[in-house]
């Protein structure tokens, strides 16, 4: 997503924002693309992967789209605590992405 005022062109990094904490995209803190435009920073990744690969929690309503490959999917998704309009899918919170994933559930 883009920060309301955007050039669409002369996009800086600092207006583009992550769907979900919608803190500025910033070099310190990797980013996986998705469609549209939209992205998932490497911190709100981090908790949706551990929430659902790791302790197999499921906080996605039924019925959501996933922002990042633009599908409605039936499989369990992370939900957003901030933003409940975003909710990631298990398949796109497991892609390979070369984003240093966690290991241990908490």
């Amino acid at each position: 997503m883009r920060k309301p005022g955007t050039d669409p062109n002369n996009v800086e990094m600092s207006d583009v924002l992550c769907d979900f904490c919608h803190a500025e995209w910033v070099e310190e803190v990797p980013v996986i693309e998705g469609h549209q435009g939209s992205i998932i920073c490497g911190k709100c990744l981090t908790v949706a992967f551990t929430s659902v690969v790791l302790n197999g929690e499921n906080t996605g309503k039924p019925g959501y789209k996933c922002p990042m490959c633009l599908e409605e999917r039936p499989d369990i998704a992370w939900e957003s605590p901030l933003h409940p309009e975003a909710t990631i899918c298990k398949r796109c919170i497991n892609k390979e992405s070369g984003w240093k994933r966690p290991t241990k559930a908490v």
